[in-house]
């Protein structure tokens, strides 16, 4: 589709030499908005994923191309955010993939383990989104996890987690156009305080969200992110990952610190920043890097994107810092989430879920 016809070419006449560019950009978010008949916040991150120029970003928008992008929704079926209904009284299907039976892999309520499920699910995509909605929520209840921190959430289906996640307190890093979350148990973990610090130079409304939590006896701070997105924007997202890093090492000593979320990160974008500090596991190599569980995002396996190339990447990871007195937690092991589809005949996301299980040392 060309749409160099749709935009009004005296809008472009209309702007000022030196108009400020936070303007521009604000300006340009309303007439993509306009156009497209989506969400200002859809909007800014097509525009920011195609350096802002307007007729390249909207043409992806229309005709997305096949390639990873930090929106995914499906050509033909642009997401309007604000038509979405994610409330209809209907009960959740059971998970039908065999290892979500297993009961090793399901918490157990005692206090020598505890559990967290990490998820970037797609709410920008929002072809099917309430039985994939459904479907993340029977995992979520299957394995009844102790903390969940989930990326891409918009508001529609954070209604809809509030009201079947009734025994979670659910906090928010924003609660406009798409943002993560943390759910503590309300039964096994105490909320402290959060704290949100924002990415001074994103361009896809992306920051760190932190929570300050007491597990079993255990001080934990617990830390969400979804960093920047696309290979176009590798430095802005390996400045963030540095941001992640510093908050993790500026952690209370007492406490532990779990970051889980969807880091967009390549290998070798770890190792251009230095890699990690010694004093924080990436998980997945921590436990002898699992084969099982490598890849989060495998458009060969998962294809609600309909992308033909095979592309496999660990974006989804999750790092551990152990408090000064070490040894009270530990990281015991890793299992994908999400691996069937639904009746829809698609997966709940185009990311696979991470559930990890922690021992607690008494």
């Amino acid at each position: 589709m060309d749409v160099g016809g749709i935009l009004d070419a005296g809008l472009e006449a209309e702007l000022a030499e030196g108009e400020p560019e936070a303007k521009k950009r604000r300006r340009q978010c309303a007439e993509f908005a306009a156009v497209a008949s989506c969400d200002a916040a859809v909007a800014q991150c097509y525009l920011a994923e195609n350096d802002w120029e307007m007729e390249r970003a909207l043409n992806s928008y229309f005709e997305p191309p096949v390639e990873e992008s930090v929106l995914k929704g499906s050509p033909g079926s642009p997401p309007k955010l604000e038509s979405v209904d994610l409330t209809v009284e209907e009960e959740p299907a059971e998970p039908s993939n065999s290892e979500a039976c297993s009961s090793e892999k399901i918490q157990q309520e005692d206090g020598s383990t505890f559990s967290v499920i990490t998820w970037n699910i797609d709410g920008l995509d929002v072809k099917n989104l309430q039985e994939r909605a459904r479907g993340v929520c029977s995992y979520l209840a299957l394995y009844n996890p102790d903390v969940i921190f989930l990326q891409e959430v918009i508001p529609p289906y954070f209604s809809y987690l509030k009201k079947r996640a009734k025994n979670y307190e659910i906090i928010t890093g924003n609660e406009q156009g798409y943002f993560t979350v943390i759910m503590l148990k309300k039964s096994r973990v105490k909320f402290k305080s959060q704290e949100i610090i924002p990415f001074p130079n994103t361009q896809m409304m992306r920051n760190l969200l932190c929570v300050h939590v007491n597990i079993l006896g255990n001080e934990l701070c617990l830390m969400t992110s979804h960093l920047e997105s696309t290979r176009g924007h590798a430095p802005e997202r390996m400045n963030q990952f540095k941001m992640v890093l510093k908050k993790i090492q500026e952690a209370p000593e007492a406490s532990a610190v779990i970051f889980a979320g969807d880091t967009n990160l390549r290998d070798q974008e770890v190792a251009k920043c230095g890699g990690l500090p010694d004093n924080i596991l990436d998980v997945w190599e921590f436990l002898g890097k699992p084969k099982h569980c490598q890849y989060t995002w495998d458009t060969r396996m998962n294809t609600n994107l309909g992308i033909a190339a095979a592309c496999k990447l660990r974006f989804d990871r999750i790092y551990f810092r152990a408090a000064s007195e070490s040894g009270h937690v530990i990281p015991q092991s890793l299992d994908l989430l999400g691996l069937e589809k639904l009746e829809c005949g698609r997966f709940p996301s185009d990311h696979w879920g991470i559930l990890c299980n922690f021992d607690v040392i008494l």
